[in-house]
């Protein structure tokens, strides 16, 4: 059930992460986590399958805004997937595939794809795909088992926590915004909301708060 006092911003997720991502800018939003079947189509690409999804997520909580008849407002929706040679990476879900997967990486080349979609009130949606890259070290044995046991990523693609010490798997990262590497890329946000005629500079609230 949405509140009727939510304010013109919202984000259409659930998780923590993303939502500490977009608070860093200091625009007040309202989360509202939309349930949508996830499941890949036939033959989908990884970037059309993170497009279709983050455009649902938003047009899903769209219709559950628009029934509570609000004012104007704006609706963000984000999905993500890691690529691994060119394979959609899956949630480990236990502590052996999570070990197996980083044991998979090693020394290897993961691709974060972050689709974000912002659909305004009138129906009007926009979105894109932001690209990430991550270089993992050459992993030993004891780093990989040491890290899957202090974090426990059993429920994250890939099996690591970027924002948390999964950082120490990596050598290098390629892509113009780290946010995309948790899912919520901020700078194609801006570009969107651009797109709309929306300056965020407007938006930010005095001090942070």
């Amino acid at each position: 059930m949405i509140s009727p006092s939510l304010p013109g911003l919202i984000l259409a997720s659930g998780s923590r992460y993303k939502q500490s991502v977009l608070a860093k800018l200091g625009i007040p939003f309202t989360i509202a986590s939309p349930d949508i079947d996830e499941t890949p189509k036939d033959n989908e690409t990884a970037e059309r399958l993170v497009l279709r999804l983050a455009r649902e997520k938003a047009q899903h909580i769209l219709n559950t805004v628009n029934d509570s008849k609000l004012t104007e407002h704006y609706i963000i929706g984000v999905d993500q997937v890691a690529l691994h040679n060119n394979r959609i990476l899956g949630k480990p879900h236990t502590r052996e595939n999570a070990i197996a997967q980083l044991r998979e990486f090693s020394a290897q080349e993961v691709v974060f794809l972050s689709g974000i979609a912002v659909c305004h009130s009138n129906g009007t949606i926009k979105s894109k795909v932001e690209e990430y890259r991550v270089h993992f070290k050459a992993l030993s044995e004891h780093q990989i088992e040491r890290y899957i046991d202090a974090e426990s990523p059993l429920d994250c693609a890939g099996a690591f926590k970027s924002e948390g010490a999964g950082i120490l798997l990596f050598n290098n990262m390629v892509g113009r915004d780290i946010n995309a590497l948790i899912g919520m890329p901020l700078l194609a946000f801006q570009e969107l909301m651009a797109e709309f005629d929306v300056d965020l500079f407007d938006h930010i609230s005095d001090n942070g708060q």
